[in-house]
C-alpha cells in the first residue's frame, strides 16, 4: 500500500531509542524528510547514518533536554530551519515516573512536565503552519489507563489524551488530525531496565493474550499509518497497541 507520505516532513521527539527511533526510521522508508529530537547526539547520529545508509535522506538532529523551559521553542525553531515545514508531529518523548503516596511536589511537577506540559507546548508551537497550510498529522505516544499503583506518567498521560480529544474537535475542519497511541509493554531501554527477563516471562505468560511483549516496529505500523493522507477520516482516537493486554473492551 503506498500511505502517500513521500515528500512531507515530520518532527519525531524521543527519537534516539525504542518506540520513537522505530517510528522515524519507518517514516524515513516512505519518503519522509525528517528531523528527529533526543537528548542523546551519539544514539541521533548512528540513527543518521542507518537512514542514510537505507538510502534515505539522513534526518535533521536536534539534541535537545526536552525539560528545558525553552525547549518547544528551540525544538520549533530548529526543525523549521532544517525542513522548512513540520507537517507531521510524533510526540514520543516521555518517561514513566512511578512515585510512592508521599512523593514530594518536585517529582509530581517533573513528571508532568516531561509527559504532558512539553508535548503540549510543543504541539501549540508547530500548530500555527499546519493551521495555515490546512493539512497536518500530530501522534502522542501515550500510555495504559490501567495503573497498577501510583505512577505520574499515566496521570500525565491521561492529560495528553483529554487534551488531544478537545484539539481534535477544534483543528479536525482544518485538516489536522490527532491521534494518541498507548503502548502496551514494548521492548525498550525502561524495559529492559525496569523488568528483568524472568518477569517479563511471567508477565507474557499470565497476563498478555498473544503472549509475548511487543517490539517498537510493531507500534510504529500503527503510528506511520496515523501519519498518512490515508488516515485522514481517524482523529480523536486513542489507540493501544498492546498484544490484547488491556481489559476493557473499548
Amino acid at each position: 500500500m503506498d500511505l502517500e507520505l513521500r515528500g512531507k516532513t515530520a518532527l519525531v521527539t524521543g527519537a534516539s531509542m525504542g518506540i520513537g527511533r522505530a517510528i522515524a526510521r519507518l517514516l524515513a522508508r516512505e519518503g519522509v524528510k525528517l528531523a528527529v529530537v533526543a537528548r542523546r547526539k551519539p544514539l541521533l547520529e548512528e540513527l543518521a547514518a542507518e537512514i542514510a545508509r537505507a538510502q534515505d535522506p539522513a534526518p535533521a538532529l536536534i539534541v535537545q533536554d526536552i525539560m528545558a523551559e525553552d525547549a518547544a521553542e528551540k525544538v520549533r525553531d530548529q526543525a523549521l530551519a532544517s525542513l522548512g515545514k513540520v507537517e507531521i508531529l510524533v510526540n514520543c518523548a516521555g518517561g514513566s515516573r512511578p512515585l510512592p503516596v508521599d512523593a514530594g511536589e518536585e517529582r509530581w511537577s517533573e513528571a508532568i512536565t516531561l509527559n504532558f506540559t512539553r508535548v503540549r507546548q510543543l504541539t501549540h508551537a508547530i500548530l500555527p503552519g499546519m493551521m495555515e497550510r490546512k493539512w497536518g498529522r500530530i501522534v502522542n505516544i501515550t500510555g495504559k489507563s490501567e495503573p497498577e499503583h501510583i505512577n505520574a506518567a499515566f496521570s500525565a498521560k491521561a492529560a495528553v489524551h483529554a487534551w488531544a480529544k478537545g484539539l481534535s474537535r477544534d483543528v479536525g475542519k482544518l485538516g489536522i488530525t490527532v491521534n494518541s497511541i498507548a503502548p502496551g509493554r514494548i521492548m525498550s531501554e525502561q524495559i529492559r531496565r525496569n523488568y528483568p527477563p524472568e518477569e517479563r516471562e511471567r508477565f507474557s505468560r499470565t497476563e498478555i493474550p498473544v503472549g509475548r511483549y511487543g517490539e517498537p516496529e510493531e507500534l510504529a505500523v500503527m503510528a506511520v499509518f496515523l501519519c498518512s493522507p490515508l488516515a485522514g477520516y481517524v482523529s480523536g482516537t486513542v489507540i493501544p497497541v498492546d498484544g490484547g493486554l488491556r481489559r476493557y473492551q473499548f
